[in-house]
């Protein structure tokens, strides 16, 4: 493959997308530092752990070796197959358009697993990415991605986690495989890792009680586990010729507190809350909710 096509399908992979009845606030004013994650070291991805290990509010802990949150799992080793294997997933949820699973690749899996496509959309920037860089053309680059237009569609991409029928019914679905007793470890997982799988385990670890410092700390955590990887592809950017100024993208790699907010700011304007956000948008029920508690806390 030609080194302007393989940087341009690493690059678009590389930037894929309190209580329950305590208002929903705006997370930046925290200031979290980023958690400390329970990686699982891959050679063919970097942004794979274990949502387990983190204390709720009433000194329970969220129990090891039941959910699982990844990067795309579509370039693994015959080396990872084998961690993988023993992690005993009984299920594995791809969050990726089917774009995306075209450019980068199908899950790589160990037997007898496969992945359970569930799309979430992501408000066409994969497309959008592929097409401006592929284009050479740092006018088009920057008339897309400059002036805090990159951030901006971000923040967008959030707020349809929110707005869109058929991603409440992609993550809805998620909670309820989590929620099921005997269900066995799961994994969910979209290209980077960090947006669709990042709001969906921000919702997890609320629902399950972990203080909002922990839970948004866990979601940028993404930028220290994503930020070599990330850089070399900006640098393979530039030398390819792709891209003049690959600093553009790096609004589409990283997690930010105002993306989350802008989902957060969404669930505030439509449904009032979060409780209501869960019971009405995504259509669980209570007992779902307290299951998904029963089954993942200690």
């Amino acid at each position: 493959m030609p080194l302007s096509r393989r940087v341009l399908l690493s690059t678009a992979a590389a930037t894929g997308a309190g209580g329950l009845l305590a208002p929903v606030t705006a997370v930046a004013a925290h200031r979290p530092r980023a958690a400390v994650p329970r990686q699982i070291p891959l050679q063919g991805a970097v942004n794979v752990r274990d949502l387990g290990g983190y204390v709720t509010h009433g000194a329970g802990r969220v129990r090891k070796g039941l959910v699982y949150r990844a990067d795309t799992l579509a370039k693994l080793t015959d080396a990872d197959l084998t961690t993988l294997a023993g992690l005993r997933l009984g299920r594995v949820v791809d969050f990726r358009i089917p774009l995306e699973v075209r450019y980068d690749g199908a899950d790589r899996l160990p037997a007898p697993l496969a992945p359970l496509s569930r799309p979430i959309t992501d408000n066409g920037l994969y497309g959008q990415l592929l097409a401006a860089i592929g284009s050479r053309d740092p006018v088009r680059q920057e008339e897309m991605l400059g002036g805090g237009r990159a951030a901006g569609f971000m923040r967008e991409v959030y707020r349809t986690f929110v707005t869109s029928p058929d991603n409440r019914a992609g993550f809805a679905a998620t909670l309820r495989d989590l929620a099921e007793p005997g269900g066995g470890p799961l994994l969910y997982h979209c290209t980077s890792g960090k947006d669709r799988t990042g709001w969906t385990s921000h919702l997890l670890l609320t629902v399950l009680g972990v203080p909002e410092s922990t839970a948004v700390g866990d979601y940028l955590a993404s930028n220290t586990l994503r930020a070599a990887y990330d850089a070399r592809v900006r640098e393979g950017l530039r030398q390819g010729g792709l891209m003049q100024n690959p600093e553009l993208i790096v609004p589409l790699q990283e997690v930010r507190t105002e993306y989350l907010d802008a989902a957060l700011a969404e669930v505030r304007s439509g449904y009032g809350g979060l409780l209501r956000y869960l019971t009405v948008g995504l259509g669980l029920e209570l007992r779902t909710l307290a299951a998904l508690r029963a089954r993942l806390v200690d």
